[in-house]
């Protein structure tokens, strides 16, 4: 098992930034692509960002390029997600996932490896 805690949350208003830490522990860090999703109020799970096992490579929804950045420490076991220019709609609970694949990750697949089990991002107008 990897397991996965998330942490950074908090209510903030529009315009700031927040950054987001996963921390994980249990299995090979390295071995994962690591990725972030939220999910808001009401509204099903979605994709937010991927990284690589090596985080060379990101990847990132439309919704929140050029805002977002995701990056990893594999010296750390943890990733991370700065979020700048926030926006009410990036109002959710935002939750970090591991899998073998970055390829998963970025489908948003239902067959994800691992899951943390979130933090509160609250956007005020």
């Amino acid at each position: 098992q990897l397991h996965l805690v998330e942490s950074g949350g908090g209510a903030v208003q529009a315009g700031d930034s927040l950054r987001l830490s996963c921390t994980a522990s249990g299995r090979t860090f390295s071995d994962y692509a690591m990725g972030w999703f939220r999910q808001a109020p009401g509204q099903e799970r979605e994709y937010v960002a991927a990284i690589s096992r090596g985080g060379a490579d990101t990847f990132y929804a439309d919704s929140v390029r050029g805002r977002f950045t995701i990056t990893r420490d594999n010296a750390k076991n943890a990733v991370y997600l700065q979020m700048n220019g926030l926006k009410p709609e990036d109002t959710a609970v935002y939750y970090c996932a591991a899998d073998l694949r970055v390829a998963e990750l970025r489908r948003g697949s239902g067959g994800i490896n691992y899951w943390g089990k979130g933090t509160l991002v609250t956007v005020s107008s």
